[in-house]
């Protein structure tokens, strides 16, 4: 049993309801690492740290690490950097960051163990000595309302450079914690508390059932001499040789296809069957040799209906090759501009026709879109992601309406293929794929006859449900890849 299931094991068998807390603290938590280096690295590389305050900034850290200061000087140095910028764009970086950095650092275990508080109905929170700017893209990707965080002083829209209250380090965390029980009715002896560092200790005495996660050693030893129990979740590490060269083999796997579609399409002067034998043959050899199994539950509905619009959740590069594998023949699709130059998926792109379209502008993306009707009234089937991009996490993003809008012109069903576990083998960022298994749910079509445009959110937010439901049946996003062998139901 690894340390995620004893956690878990423990949450469902200690006391369930409301009045039961559980807090996480951030940094070295929740997250492998610290958000403040992605904040402050994005300060260095747009040069907006002058000497003096990076001399500040050092000498405050050395008060922390060599004198056992507290993080209060570190913060206001940090939040003065902000003043007279506006909150709405403080916001917006930190988006940017999480989706570009923090989303990379983040335990996959998190998720599963907050389920788990959630499914006893705890009351959960997150306790942090970071700012809200920091902390809330990942508490709303993990679904946590409650931020117990540094505030920083906003007037009037603009960040003032001053902090808006205590920092919660130590025991101004251990004091915030006491407050929100109070006001909650929380029963702290019966609670839970999660921490990594020596100065969580206040914060960890707070509750009942301290758990020391990922732990430093000074933490480790002090929770040795309370007899705490202590837990540690593997980080994402970096691939080995072997996953290197699968990934290697895995390409010219796909390159070897595609040649040999293209020169299968010039005896034939058929575009489209050199296209079905690179897409095909192409993505399960690719996959094969990346070590990459699938796990496929309702095959059949990828045959009934055809054409159709297939939609699928997008986490990562990986999904075009387990999608090119599951509908195997008869495809195009749509795909963001830059993967054109991805010598991963221009060439299998080239033989199927894909669409192309910008991101950034709306008014070419649609007419990009408008011949993709077209394919499909000549006997293609397209493949989609409606959510636009790859999401940072393996949580669903909103959706778009293009495919929907697509279906309803060509008149042909929506089948929704769930992908569990594609951003586990091969993250977003990752050019190496990890061997293991992907979990495939592929949901019965859903016609789109009798559709109207004002009814559309509703139908897409009712496939989008599908794909949550699903999750949840699985038991929620995966936290790391499952060396299987292929099973097909």
């Amino acid at each position: 049993m690894d340390d995620l299931e004893r956690l878990i094991e423990d949450v469902e068998a200690g006391p369930q309801g409301p009045e039961v807390g559980a807090f996480f603290d951030f940094d070295g938590t929740l997250i492998a690492g610290y958000s403040a280096n992605a904040w402050y690295g994005e300060r260095l590389r747009k040069f907006e740290v002058g000497p003096a305050e990076l001399a500040r900034t050092l000498i405050a850290g050395f008060d922390m690490s060599l004198r056992g200061a507290d993080v209060t000087r570190f913060m206001e140095i940090a939040v003065a950097a902000w003043a007279g910028r506006a909150a709405d764009d403080i916001e917006a970086l930190g988006e940017r960051l999480f989706v570009q950095q923090i989303a990379g650092m983040t335990y996959p275990q998190s998720d599963p163990l907050i389920r788990a508080h959630r499914r006893a109905g705890h009351t959960i929170a997150v306790a942090s000595s970071a700012t809200p700017f920091q902390v809330a893209p990942l508490a709303r990707e993990l679904g946590i309302e409650n931020l117990l965080c540094t505030e920083v002083e906003v007037v009037e829209g603009l960040a003032t450079g001053r902090l808006g209250g205590p920092v919660l380090w130590g025991e101004g965390k251990a004091e915030a914690v006491r407050t929100f029980a109070a006001d909650q009715s929380l029963d702290l002896e019966r609670s839970y508390a999660y921490g990594n560092g020596e100065e969580d200790l206040a914060y960890l005495e707070t509750v009942g059932r301290p758990r020391p996660l990922n732990p430093d050693g000074a933490l480790t030893g002090l929770a040795r001499e309370r007899e705490w129990p202590t837990y540690r979740f593997p980080a994402r590490s970096r691939p080995g040789l072997v996953p290197v060269l699968r990934t290697g083999a895995a390409i010219a796997g796909l390159g070897g296809a595609a040649a040999a579609g293209v020169g299968l399409g010039l005896l034939t002067r058929s575009r489209r069957t050199a296209a079905n034998l690179a897409i095909g043959t192409g993505s399960e050899a690719a996959l094969a040799l990346a070590g990459v199994r699938l796990s496929v539950h309702g095959e059949e509905n990828l045959w009934s209906h055809r054409p159709a619009v297939f939609t699928f959740n997008h986490q990562s590069s990986l999904d075009a090759l387990v999608v090119g594998s599951l509908i195997r023949r008869d495809l195009t699709a749509v795909a963001k501009k830059e993967a054109a130059r991805d010598p991963r998926f221009a060439p299998i792109g080239l033989l199927a026709d894909v669409a192309y379209i910008d991101r950034k502008n709306s008014t070419k993306a649609r007419s990009a879109l408008a011949p993709v009707v077209e394919k499909i009234h000549s006997g293609m089937s397209l493949a989609i992601a409606p959510e636009g991009t790859r999401t940072p996490t393996p949580h669903l993003a909103r959706f778009k309406k293009g495919a929907f809008h697509i279906a309803m012109q060509a008149g042909v069903p929506i089948v929704p293929i769930v992908l569990r576990n594609t951003g586990a083998l091969m993250w977003r960022g990752s050019s190496v794929v990890r061997q293991g298994t992907v979990e495939v749910v592929v949901l019965p079509p859903v016609a789109t006859d009798g559709w109207h445009v004002d009814d559309l959110d509703r139908h897409v937010d009712e496939i989008r449900e599908s794909y949550i439901n699903t999750f949840e049946e699985l038991g929620g996003p995966p936290v790391a890849a499952v060396e299987e062998e292929v099973v097909r139901k």
